[in-house]
């Protein structure tokens, strides 16, 4: 007669996920009239710029893959509204025109560079997924889905190994936590116990496939726990509610926690890129977003209670669009960059 199978037994060592050390619960910010209106300024930016460029990528002046940042402004601005600019460094996806704006780059050399002229940041040879600024410490602007995640985790890598108290900020999508390079990079940065914040822009339906659908643990901010690492979910589309969660995010891993998964539950208005008709969803269902919950009415209400008029928002709409309108031209009059640019910046060699 067969022995009966022994029980699999629980090393003494090991911890349920409920041992995880865990930062306090974020609280929404306290910002003064002034910061809150620097806020809705940059968002305000970036909802424009992008309505622009929609504009441009129809009228073919803007080539390749084109993905907007409508509806999720308040994620970009709250959090990098926080960081550090020449000491943290961010590395996002290729849905990154907003993060750049919301990190203070220029928007007429972004629009430059999303037309493919020699005055773009990347001299015309990234295009609208493959931009990068490395003196604002931004490092793409990168098309491959979960492809920036251990890049992020390399960053995190360096600013602990050179002791620069730096933080690297990693964006990732909900589409993105499914790759399983996500999940090396994880293990990596709890071992090393790395700097860096991931932060995961929930927009509820990755290329097109909702998240219920594509993920068998929706909770995307619980991803970490098998590797402990703590993480929390935020209203992504309130940004004194991002920025309360990224000044919690920053002191943890500033402290030498190491990582943290911050989950932005937020949404898209446009299709995953220009040439997704988003037929997965009703439009009763956006439509609904944009009137109840979008993140600059939000903030213009938040304003209108410390004091700010409608005309004054209305004076600051005017002159956002005029920023746009420039960098538009800017980029039309702006000539490509010549054929020997093909052969720059492809090798770089070390000795």
């Amino acid at each position: 007669m067969a022995r009966p199978a022994k029980k699999a037994s629980v090393p003494a060592a090991a911890k349920a996920p409920a041992d995880i050390p865990r930062p306090p619960q974020p609280k929404r910010a306290k910002l003064s009239k002034d910061e809150l209106l620097q806020l809705y300024r940059e968002m305000l930016l970036i909802r424009r710029f992008e309505e622009r460029a929609g504009q441009l990528y129809g009228l073919g002046l803007i080539g390749g893959f084109c993905h907007l940042y409508i509806g999720q402004e308040a994620v970009a601005v709250g959090l990098q509204s926080a960081m550090t600019v020449g000491k943290d460094s961010v590395i996002t996806g290729y849905r990154d025109h907003g993060h750049m704006l919301a990190y203070g780059i220029d928007p007429k050399v972004i629009m430059a560079e999303l037309t493919g002229r020699e005055a773009g940041i990347s001299k015309g040879k990234g295009g609208s997924m493959h931009m990068f600024s490395v003196e604002h410490g931004f490092y793409g602007g990168h098309g491959i889905v979960g492809a920036q995640v251990p890049l992020g985790t390399g960053l995190a890598f360096k600013h602990k190994y050179s002791e620069d108290g730096g933080v690297c900020l990693t964006y990732l999508g909900d589409g993105a936590v499914n790759q399983g390079q996500v999940y090396e990079a994880f293990n990596m940065a709890r071992l090393w116990d790395l700097p860096v914040i991931y932060a995961i822009e929930n927009n509820k339906y990755a290329m097109g496939t909702s998240i219920e659908r594509s993920s068998s643990e929706p909770r995307l901010y619980r991803r970490g726990e098998s590797f402990r690492i703590p993480g929390i979910q935020v209203d992504g589309m309130d940004v004194l509610a991002v920025r309360g969660a990224a000044e919690v995010a920053l002191e943890w891993t500033r402290s030498g926690k190491g990582p943290i998964i911050v989950e932005f539950m937020t949404y898209r208005y446009r299709g995953h890129s220009m040439s997704d008709p988003a037929k997965y969803r009703t439009r009763e269902e956006v439509q609904g977003v944009r009137e109840h919950n979008d993140p600059i009415d939000h903030a213009a209400k938040e304003l209108e209670k410390l004091g700010v008029k409608e005309e004054e928002l209305k004076a600051i709409d005017k002159e956002i669009k005029d920023i746009v309108v420039a960098a538009a031209k800017f980029a039309e009059d702006a000539p490509e960059p010549g054929p020997a640019e093909l052969y720059t910046d492809v090798l770089v060699e070390s000795y």
